[in-house]
């Protein structure tokens, strides 16, 4: 099996800086041996766009020798739906590390609510942004700032936005499970689903998720 490995990061700075494109690897690399990595390709570019040349180019290589695309979590690939079901209608083959054992109809859902978890960030940012420059205040980074604390604070909100998608992509999963609590508790578990503490689902959390 040949494995074609795609990393996207969505600004220049993190691509020179190597932020997330090393963790995206690592977590390639401890799924697939580094042996049957075909080759790598990395992009730095919003995931919200379709127009991307580095993945089409991979997903080109993929048809050509038959190979699967590889990627470390699923937003990685496209937050848009359409993208998404164009890429598997293509037949090209491809694994997310995150949730290995996923099919069609659970990747679609994953990528709706990443989607619609994109757009209400937006939202979010932009009503919030309005209210400041009503109140007066200065808007942009702080001169004073510093970088270790502008790292920081970036890393603490994508850890809230990654939960919250957790729990997102988990709620709508369970609303095609059928069985207990306990049974709903162990699929998710199975299918690597984890808590915002990255602790196992138990299924009072599973009632608590779906109240």
């Amino acid at each position: 099996m040949k494995y074609i490995a795609y990393y996207r990061v969505s600004t220049e700075k993190q691509g020179l800086s190597g932020l997330g494109l090393e963790a995206q690897r690592e977590s390639v690399l401890n799924y697939i041996k580094p042996e049957n990595i075909f080759q790598e390709f990395t992009e730095i570019e919003s995931g919200r766009k379709k127009d991307r040349p580095i993945l089409l180019e991979a997903i080109q290589l993929c048809k050509e020798v038959n190979g699967t695309l590889v990627i470390a979590k699923l937003d990685r690939l496209a937050r848009n739906v359409a993208f998404v079901s164009a890429l598997l209608e293509s037949g090209v083959k491809f694994l997310c590390c995150d949730m290995p054992t996923a099919n069609e109809l659970t990747i679609h859902i994953y990528s709706a609510i990443a989607q619609d978890e994109a757009k209400r960030i937006s939202t979010r940012t932009k009503e919030a942004l309005a209210v400041k420059k009503a109140q007066g205040c200065k808007l942009g980074n702080p001169q004073n700032l510093t970088i270790e604390a502008r790292m920081k604070g970036a890393n603490t909100m994508r850890l809230k936005s990654e939960r919250n998608q957790n729990n997102q992509r988990a709620k709508a999963f369970l609303i095609h499970l059928k069985g207990t609590l306990k049974d709903k508790a162990l699929i998710l578990n199975e299918n690597g689903f984890r808590t915002p503490k990255n602790k196992l689902f138990t299924p009072m959390q599973v009632k608590r998720l779906i109240s």
